[in-house]
């Protein structure tokens, strides 16, 4: 196993969690500007205001889209064990 060999899977990996992680982390990063915007807007300084529905999105979010979270886990795993007999020579 070369070194370019090594660094491509590496590559594939960290493009994968990127992947998988964005629209989890997007959607959070969303709903937190907004409610932010609307603290900003209405003076309002409450702490869980900005917690609950960051966190209800988030998990909203992670329910809808973890079958293609999966089937991308799936695959990327499978294209790993199909690459074993490449990194043993």
């Amino acid at each position: 196993m070369g070194q370019d060999f090594a660094v491509q899977v590496m590559y594939q990996g960290i493009i994968t969690i990127l992947m998988i992680s964005l629209p989890i982390v997007g959607v959070g990063l969303l709903v937190g500007f907004m409610i932010s915007l609307f603290q900003a807007v209405t003076q309002i300084q409450e702490q869980t205001l900005t917690f609950v529905p960051k966190v209800i999105s988030v998990l909203l979010m992670l329910a809808f889209t973890s079958p293609w979270i999966f089937s991308v886990m799936v695959d990327f795993t499978t294209t790993l064990w199909s690459m074993i007999p490449n990194m043993v020579r």
